[in-house]
């Protein structure tokens, strides 16, 4: 399948996106998009290939990977991202495409169906990490922002350390959670040294607008699209599952169940490999409506 590499510039930011298949699609079948956050095209580098089916567009959010900003601005708003979407959307001849989000791309998404509902037929929001929607949101809040600290004081590993023993507590934040030692970088297999960067998108408060994303439930359910949330059969009780969970139940659905965990749809290459042969089978079946 050919891919074909463009960019899309706006007055804000110049958009790099790839389309593999041709456009418009053939036979008839939409556009599929796939959309991380914070991530660019590189993470579905194993999961488009197996969609052969599919014309896929993947590309790069404002200010990351081949995407260069000019709006003089760091942080990652989903209002304003979603927009980047429905203009990407526009140049690839309008909607509605069909769109899977994953982590804040999910939350792009469901921002993206509330602004301009016509775009999208059916949003895949797998995994979307939205603080509010869960009981111990506060919790969530001070846990999010030891990360944040950590990665400030003592830069990337230290940071990725924080992260990783949030994203992997099973359960609300309680005060076990609080009281834990600082996780050791080593132990994880990162790097113990600062080299003085800042500028990570997960680790820094740069994308905290995402996370705390407020979806509107009314706005979402009077939209023509088909708003599917997944989560992964081995997030179960970890954080972005419970916040799947619940914001399956906000939408009045349960959560589909997809096969790995929070980036299931990953090669090897990641060093996070999930099962994106049977990730792709999954997504196929969920929106050919036979999930």
């Amino acid at each position: 399948m050919t891919t074909t590499t463009h960019v899309l510039e706006t007055p804000e930011v110049d958009l790099a996106y790839d389309v593999r298949g041709p456009l418009p699609p053939a036979d008839g079948r939409r556009a599929l998009l796939l959309v991380g956050q914070p991530m660019d095209a590189s993470g579905f580098a194993s999961l488009a290939p197996l969609l052969p089916e599919r014309t896929v567009v993947t590309y790069d959010p404002r200010g990351l990977g081949r995407s260069t900003r000019k709006d003089g601005r760091s942080d990652h708003d989903p209002e304003t991202l979603a927009e980047d979407l429905h203009a990407l959307i526009t140049a690839l001849g309008g909607g509605p495409v069909d769109l899977f989000g994953s982590s804040g791309g999910a939350i792009i998404g469901l921002a993206l169906v509330t602004a301009h509902p016509d775009d999208v037929a059916t949003l895949v929001a797998h995994e979307p990490p939205l603080l509010g929607v869960l009981p111990d949101a506060a919790a969530v809040e001070r846990a999010r922002a030891e990360v944040r600290d950590a990665y400030e004081a003592r830069g990337f590993g230290a940071g990725m350390a924080a992260f990783i023993t949030m994203t992997d507590w099973q359960g609300e934040y309680t005060d076990d959670y609080f009281t834990h030692p600082a996780p050791d970088p080593a132990t994880f297999g990162l790097p113990t040294d600062d080299d003085g960067t800042r500028g990570d998108p997960l680790l820094s408060d740069a994308s905290w607008a995402v996370s705390s994303y407020r979806p509107d439930a009314a706005a979402l359910a009077a939209a023509p699209t088909s708003v599917v949330v997944a989560v992964g059969e081995e997030s179960a009780g970890l954080f972005t599952g419970r916040t799947s969970v619940a914001t399956a139940a906000l939408l009045g659905q349960e959560a589909t169940v997809f096969p790995s965990h929070h980036g299931g749809f990953l090669g090897g290459e990641h060093g996070y490999a999930g099962q994106p042969e049977a990730f792709a089978a999954r997504l196929r079946a969920v929106l050919d409506g036979d999930g």
